[in-house]
């Protein structure tokens, strides 16, 4: 993959366009990696918002749009996954030296899954019920009822940091696929590819259909959240996040999606294949620097297998390579700020603090060649107590809470014993056992010997407070779209339309 070490520059994208903000101010976005300054972006504010939501307002008041056929539609989607496959490149280059995530997942992993999910729209949405005729009833008389799936209108999307181009498709897509038109707010430290995206995609789609609008969430999500002409607002990020934004999408009363937070629950049943569930586990915590909200970071631990697996975990988390995400042999990359990594490092002392025992890593690391960067050891915590602050609390980095367990009820009540509900595992070579425990797992998706297998044509979302609503799947375009029941009336004999007696007493 080509390096390009020219600091490059992105203005806002509105109605079809490149375009500065309204101050002209700019901020930095750096490479997680290293520290250096990678790009420029503009720096957006309300009469940003205002201008965008306007555009697409306009967008979305164009009937050709707006009226599409699904045919039609899932032809466009077609088109915007083919332009991904051929934008791969310079997406996965973007996304890399803004997220740190590593070449060897966004190129294999992130591009194909955003490819995959755009086609997969386009089959959904051709057999979608956008109409359903209901069966005429007998009484109060005989009438024809229809209930349509129409869109909702502007729909503004607030996205994360830590896998920013594929999120924004998890939003792009289904209000694309239902005919309606977007404002995205990225996160300020990993905009660019969000950028990107909007360019390519506007190449098949009207002017104001999507635009993006960076800057802080002061500057810009929380104009977002309150603009009147917002109809729907979709956020991933931190439960706390998603509680005021939900708190200021109700003062206008948008339809809302939150895909918050997780501390998600990886349960090893007494007869669990450990060649797969311990690589599997730490796949389930360690990928991408532990910054995935479905992290399994509580691994539930039978006592009997303690030991044998408290010691093959830390064998093969010794065994990973951290380094420059642009390596093909780097397995580990950055947090993505000094911040988040400070933040991380907090959290370790908390568990040494409440009596957890260090097994594994703890450190913030050197890498040579990214001495800038902000590295942490992939780290491993036992004698941990589901009490704990590591525990109960999302870290959103690379720390691994394993806690014992006695029986499988004493398993389910401990995992079930958090806040959140995003995701949760097992592993057990007895998958009518695993289908009992997953019953019982209070989550969203359940991953039985695996973990972060998501598919596009399933529902993903949570359960308490790791959010409201689903991505992905037909259940998404349910998400997008708002429902309409007509009534049409085949009694045309005022004197047979018995019901309107209920008011006039005399009528012939």
């Amino acid at each position: 993959m080509t390096v390009n070490l020219e600091v490059m520059n992105f203005p806002l994208f509105i109605n079809g366009q490149w375009v500065p903000s309204v101050t002209g101010d700019t901020f930095d976005v750096k490479n997680p990696a290293t520290g250096d300054v990678i790009a420029k972006v503009a720096k957006g504010n309300e009469a940003d918002v205002n201008a965008a939501v306007q555009a697409a307002k306009t967008a979305f008041e164009n009937e050709e749009w707006t009226n599409m056929k699904p045919k039609d539609r899932a032809q466009l989607l077609n088109t915007i996954s083919h332009l991904i496959v051929a934008n791969a490149e310079e997406l996965a280059y973007l996304e890399v030296i803004s997220s740190g995530g590593t070449v060897r997942r966004v190129s294999s992993s992130d591009i194909l899954q955003m490819a995959d999910l755009f086609q997969t729209m386009a089959k959904i949405v051709v057999d979608y019920p956008f109409s359903e005729t209901l069966p005429i009833p007998p009484f109060p008389g005989p009438s024809q009822n229809f209930v349509w799936r129409e869109p909702i209108g502007v729909c503004a999307a607030i996205t994360p940091w830590n896998m920013p181009m594929l999120i924004a498709t998890w939003k792009i897509a289904p209000a694309l696929a239902t005919g309606n038109t977007i404002v995205i707010k990225p996160a300020s430290f990993t905009p660019l590819t969000t950028l990107k995206l909007a360019e390519i995609i506007s190449q098949v789609v009207p002017p104001g259909v999507i635009n993006v609008v960076t800057g802080s969430g002061k500057e810009v999500g929380e104009p977002l959240a309150n603009h009147p002409d917002v109809d729907k607002i979709a956020f991933t990020g931190s439960t706390e996040v998603g509680r005021n934004i939900m708190s200021m999408a109700s003062h206008t009363i948008k339809n809302t999606t939150l895909e918050l937070g997780g501390k998600s629950p990886n349960i090893l049943l007494d007869d669990a294949n450990l060649d797969l569930a311990l690589p599997g586990s730490l796949f389930g915590v360690f990928l991408h620097s532990g910054q995935l909200c479905e992290s399994g970071t509580r691994l539930f631990v039978p006592d009997q297998l303690h030991d044998q697996v408290v010691e093959g975990l830390v064998t093969l988390t010794k065994q990973l390579k951290l380094g420059n995400p642009l390596d093909q042999t780097t397995d580990v990359g950055p947090v993505i700020s000094k911040q988040q990594k400070d933040t991380i490092l907090s959290y370790i002392e908390s568990g040494l603090s409440e009596g957890a025992t260090l097994v594994c890593g703890g450190k913030a690391v050197a890498v040579e060649g990214c001495e800038g960067g902000h590295f942490i050891e992939p780290t491993i915590f036992t004698n941990v107590t589901n009490d704990m602050k590591i525990a109960q609390e999302e870290i959103f980095g690379p720390v691994l809470s394993i806690i014992r367990y006695s029986d499988i009820n004493d398993a389910i009540k401990q995992a079930n014993d958090t806040i959140y509900g995003l995701a949760a595992g097992v592993w057990t070579e007895d998958v009518n056992k695993a289908y009992k425990v997953a019953k019982q797992l209070r989550a969203g998706v359940v991953w039985i010997n695996d973990w972060h297998m998501l598919r596009n044509d399933a529902p993903f979302g949570g359960y308490k407070q790791s959010g409201i609503g689903r991505e992905m799947g037909k259940q998404s375009l349910d998400a997008y779209t708002q429902l309409k029941h007509v009534h049409s009336s085949m009694v045309s004999d005022l004197k047979n339309r018995s019901w309107y007696q209920i008011l006039f007493s005399n009528l012939n």
